[in-house]
């Protein structure tokens, strides 16, 4: 019995001897294996994490360039924008000069209008460099905004590759390795690997659309701002034509008026010297008038029959009524003169007015507005 036992036993154990070896060479093998297998998905993780940290960092490359390109583009716009002031300030200085002009200068003409317009293409033109500077610091802020979101995934991108290059480092014979309590448990903060993908890829889609509104706000802030300065200048020099073209017309009637103020002031003084003359017949006229009037108060006191209406008294009454018909003549051609005297002189005065008027309008337009647009140069930016 005893040795039928000992056999039974000692054959269990060599059983229980030979499978524990058949065990542990197996779980030998799966251990490796198994820990073979990490380490390679522990290289395939570093090399995903390479791929799109390769991704993330391009896309940051470009969107800090197209950032910096586009505060360029900003800072051509705040200068177009500050140009648009000194010339709307002299436009509309020219529309408050010329509301000085008087009388029948103060017309709505064509320099008024094109000044009219050139204000409204200005106050177009600030507008809208006004609401596009508003657009490009939006695309600014959207553009940082997306670099922090590439740096803050780079970040992250950058710790979990240090972390798997420490497990990839890790061996059985690392000195600080360890049992660690619950590494083992899932907690909710972990994500699945296509919404890790998903998340980046969102970042990359995200840099992509910014850089490319970025890519299509700079195209049309070059179209505006060459449109504007290219408006800007053909209307400038619209006005500055009408204003020339004006000035040579005011230049032109004023020569007309003062050629007519000199042969009104030749008329006048040849009408004051006929006046002149006309005094000095009817004064002439009194000598005759007086030695006609006393011979015949003389001959009235002749006695008796002597008192006879003779030729001499008859010459002498016609002598007298004759002078005196003359001086009244010279009186009324006196008069008339003496009116249009009046009426030159008016018309001196009207004329000098009017010419007063044109050199008020000619000071204002020549002097005042056309000198102002010289300083003015529409830059391009």
């Amino acid at each position: 019995m005893q040795c039928a036992s000992t056999e039974s036993q000692k054959s269990r154990s060599e059983r229980t001897i030979a499978e524990s070896r058949r065990l542990l060479d197996e779980i030998e093998k799966s251990t490796q294996k198994t820990q073979s297998d990490v380490n390679k998905k522990i290289e395939q993780r570093q090399e995903e994490i390479k791929f799109w940290r390769q991704e993330l960092d391009n896309k940051l490359e470009q969107i800090v360039h197209e950032t910096e390109v586009l505060l360029t583009f900003k800072t051509r716009l705040e200068r177009s924008l500050e140009s648009c002031k000194e010339p709307l300030i002299i436009a509309q200085k020219c529309l408050l000069n010329r509301q000085r002009r008087a009388g029948i200068d103060l017309v709505h003409d064509e320099v008024e209008q094109e000044l009219m317009k050139e204000a409204e293409v200005l106050q177009g033109v600030i507008a809208l460099l006004g609401r596009t500077l508003e657009q490009t610091n939006e695309q600014i802020r959207l553009n940082r905004s997306t670099k922090y979101n590439l740096e803050m995934d780079l970040k992250d991108k950058f710790t979990a590759l240090m972390i798997d290059d420490y497990c990839a480092s890790l061996t059985n014979n690392t000195p600080d390795i360890r049992y660690a309590d619950n590494a083992v448990k899932i907690e909710g903060n972990f994500v699945s690997p296509e919404d890790w993908i998903d998340f980046s890829n969102i970042n990359v889609e995200k840099a992509d659309k910014q850089r490319n509104n970025s890519l299509a706000l700079r195209a049309l802030i070059d179209s505006i701002l060459s449109q504007t300065v290219n408006d800007m200048r053909k209307q400038c020099e619209i006005v500055n034509v009408a204003l020339r073209n004006r000035v040579m017309e005011v230049k032109d009637a004023k020569h007309k008026l003062e050629t007519l103020l000199a042969m009104v002031m030749n008329e006048t003084a040849s009408q004051e010297k006929n006046i002149a003359a006309l005094r000095k017949a009817i004064a002439d006229k009194e000598g005759p008038a007086k030695v006609a009037q006393t011979r015949l108060e003389a001959r009235n006191h002749r006695p008796n029959v002597e008192l006879c209406y003779d030729t001499v008294q008859y010459r002498l009454i016609s002598e007298v009524q004759e002078i005196t018909k003359n001086i009244q003549r010279l009186k009324d051609t006196l008069a008339q003169a003496e009116t249009e005297l009046k009426g030159l002189r008016r018309q001196q005065l009207s004329l000098e007015e009017e010419i007063q008027l044109k050199e008020n309008t000619l000071y204002i337009d020549e002097v005042l507005c056309m000198q102002m647009r010289e300083s003015l140069y529409i830059n391009s930016f």
